[in-house]
């Protein structure tokens, strides 16, 4: 195995179990290392420190072990075991009458960085995110196959758009094994929802809102909701089959709202509204007010260096929601970008109240569902942040 030397008091995130390595803290290392290859850090004192998938990129070396073990089938089996062996403990597996759809494999959160594996009622969805763990997908895929026998259908590989965008050894997506034609259909918390997993955002579905959703359905009795950045209804899904008045659903992929409608015929749901609009052009045009909003749009930020224009739109989406809610109303809000933390969306949140004028409480702090573990060695892993606000 090539190796990778640190530079002087670079090892200590590392040894606190961090497993990100950043291009600015490598030293010196082996030559001609292949985007992809397996490789050994250590410190600059030549300690072993962890071994890892080097990437050329700012974060180098993603570390898979901490220990100096071999990396072979046993090793990838006992890591699969482990991830999978939480979500059985966690009861997913004896609820799937229930909720069929959720997620095995959690990244960093699993301690596997660069995997995401998600589950739909039988197909698994696998996403790689750097270049070591897509050389390995055909492995993975077969432990999956192993591990969870008859409860998997057929598992696709959905890479090319997650892969690093000069990776030079892509392919494109496909089935590792089995097929399926058309969309999946899917249950959690008994709605009924549609699946594009091929030409879905992600995965397909936001697993991640899946409590979140829940919480919602606690409030829209009776109530108008207003659901911006709908994708394909999951919210309103939730809020219809729980009685609410009337929801809208504001999305501006028009592939995510015939999901949207459809999704709506198979719960039976007759109240609500799909508008196929930009979100600035949706509050131009619009002047009613609603009892509950639900602002969940993608990441404004996936890098460091978009961090202050993502706090502006942030401040900017929930100061309209704030201009829009009615009085004693709730807004049901949330960021998904990773760089920014929850005291800096607070903070955002802070900046449209007041330019609002609104007096505003938060009532409930909420994250990822505990099947996207957070990893505590790496505060990174709880990149979903979420308020209630109610508006007096």
């Amino acid at each position: 195995m090539k190796e990778i030397i640190l530079k002087k008091n670079k090892e200590i995130s590392i040894k606190r179990f961090h497993p990100w390595i950043f291009s600015g803290a490598i030293k010196e290392m082996s030559d001609n290392i292949e985007e992809g290859e397996l490789v050994k850090v250590f410190d600059h004192n030549k300690n072993f420190l962890g071994i890892g998938f080097y990437q050329p990129d700012s974060i180098s070396v993603k570390l898979i072990s901490f220990e100096d073990v071999p990396i072979n089938d046993e090793f990838w089996e006992k890591k699969i075991c482990e991830a999978i062996n939480l979500r059985v403990n966690l009861g997913l597996f004896s609820n799937l009458d229930v909720t069929n759809v959720f997620r095995l494999i959690h990244a960093e959160g699993d301690n596997i960085p660069g995997l995401v594996v998600d589950y739909y009622n039988g197909i698994i969805v696998i996403q790689c995110h750097s270049a070591g763990i897509f050389l390995n997908r055909f492995l993975i895929a077969k432990l999956l196959l192993k591990i969870l026998g008859n409860k998997v259908n057929a598992i696709y590989n959905k890479s090319s758009d997650t892969l690093p965008f000069n990776y030079k050894y892509k392919e494109d997506d496909g089935f590792i094994f089995g097929s399926y034609d058309g969309l999946i259909e899917v249950k959690e918390n008994n709605n009924k929802f549609l699946i594009d997993f091929i030409n879905g955002q992600k995965t397909g579905f936001f697993i991640d809102q899946r409590e979140n959703r829940i919480l919602l359905t606690k409030f829209v009795k009776n109530k108008t909701i207003l659901n911006l950045f709908s994708y394909t209804g999951a919210f309103a899904i939730y809020a219809s089959n729980a009685g609410c008045f009337s929801c809208i659903n504001v999305e501006s992929s028009k592939s995510a709202l015939k999901i949207a409608e459809l999704n709506s015929n198979l719960n039976g749901c007759r109240n609500i509204i799909n508008f196929n609009n930009d979100i600035k052009d949706f509050f131009k045009n619009n002047n009613d007010k609603y009892d509950i909003i639900i602002v969940d749009p993608p990441a404004f930020a996936k890098h460091i260096k978009d961090k202050s224009n993502a706090l502006k739109g942030y401040t900017k989406i929930n100061k309209k929601a704030l201009n829009c809610v009615k009085k004693e109303g709730i807004i049901f809000t949330f960021s998904c970008s990773q760089v920014i933390s929850l005291e800096e969306f607070k903070q955002a949140i802070f900046i449209a109240s007041a330019i609002a004028k609104k007096d505003v409480s938060i009532i409930f702090q909420l994250s990822q569902p505990p099947d996207h573990p957070v990893n505590v060695f790496c505060p990174e892993t709880n990149y979903l942040k979420g308020l209630v606000l109610y508006v007096k």
